[in-house]
């Protein structure tokens, strides 16, 4: 005898119980998913994919970054004030790195995926690995050490070892409450260059409101003030970690653009948890004194659990800490 299933809405009629979504498995190759046309490695998208841009972005060793948004067809993202935008099920969110070499070409170094599966509404995480020949790039879970010669933002050369991270350490930066999130899509740091407005004009954007405060742009000080450079700088490289349900909650260290309370911004506070980071100093920040500040101390190296952030880079991005020593050293000195 044979049974013939048939599903309405979900439900097996059979065995009378849902049917359970199937998980999502990433594919083994970066072409693999269609994204792009011609030579993969120009990073031509194809129709309907969304490049963006954000008005601050993270810092990653002096990476060329690509960022393409993949909506499912005719689903829309929905404007959230604060945090992350809210992407419909089964969005890709495509973050590439590359480096300009002495010879001044972009090398390409790794793609990363972020994909909200439909199956638990969660995002998944993969690291995709660039070939020699810069021809594709392959499923890769482990990381990866890479040694490279880049030019920096003065054009000069220097030498590192790219850290590629494995999927677990994406989890870290990318964890929010316990769950994997996107970071960098904020409605405030993607209002950049009238990005919100084409997605809304054209569909891919709903509920925006007709006012949308932005981030600063953390090197324009044409525009924005030192405090308001600083801010957003410390925002988009430590507060993804530094919130409340970040991974690193327990410090009471919130460095979220919108946080106003002094001790929380580290304003004359003990730190919890540095131990030998701390350098032997006794604050977060001495309002004032850069080099009292353990923030600064922490910034200013690449030594393991000393450096903050702790991941995501191997050197010291010697423009961001000269933007925030700047402005520890304006801070007017608490009593």
């Amino acid at each position: 005898m044979r049974w013939i299933v048939i599903t309405v809405m979900g439900l097996c009629i059979a065995c009378n119980q849902p049917q359970q979504p199937v998980a999502f498995s990433f594919k083994e190759k970066l072409s693999d998913y269609g994204f792009f046309t011609g030579a993969l490695k120009d990073l031509r998208p194809v129709a309907g994919i969304l490049p963006y841009e954000l008005a601050t972005p993270l810092f990653t060793d002096y990476a060329l970054k690509d960022r393409f948004i993949v909506l499912p067809k005719g689903k829309a993202i929905q404007y959230r004030d604060s945090g992350v935008l809210d992407f419909p099920d089964s969005t890709f969110i495509i973050k590439n790195f590359a480096y300009t070499d002495t010879a001044g070409r972009k090398v390409m170094i790794e793609t990363r995926l972020l994909f909200r599966d439909p199956a638990d509404h969660g995002w998944k995480v993969m690291n995709y690995l660039w070939n020699a020949e810069q021809t594709e790039a392959g499923r890769w879970i482990t990381g990866k050490r890479i040694p490279i010669t880049l030019l920096n933002d003065e054009r000069r050369a220097v030498s590192t070892v790219y850290q590629m991270p494995n999927t677990n350490d994406c989890k870290r930066c990318h964890s929010s409450n316990g769950s994997l999130q996107p970071i960098g899509p904020k409605a405030r740091n993607v209002h950049y260059n009238g990005q919100l407005e084409k997605w809304a004009a054209g569909g891919a954007l709903q509920g925006k409101p007709a006012q949308v405060a932005a981030m600063p742009v953390w090197n324009d000080s044409r525009h924005y003030t030192l405090d308001q450079r600083a801010r957003a700088y410390l925002d988009v490289n430590c507060a993804h970690c530094h919130t409340k349900g970040g991974d690193a909650d327990n410090t009471g260290l919130f460095l979220e653009y919108e946080q106003q309370q002094p001790n929380h911004l580290g304003m004359l506070k003990q730190p919890v948890s540095a131990g030998n980071g701390a350098g032997g100093l006794d604050f977060d920040i001495v309002p004032g004194s850069a080099a009292k500040s353990i923030l600064i101390h922490r910034m200013n190296s690449t030594e393991p659990g000393t450096a903050m952030p702790e991941l995501a880079r191997t050197l010291v991005h010697k423009e961001g800490l000269a933007l925030i020593t700047a402005w520890v050293n304006s801070l007017p000195p608490q009593q």
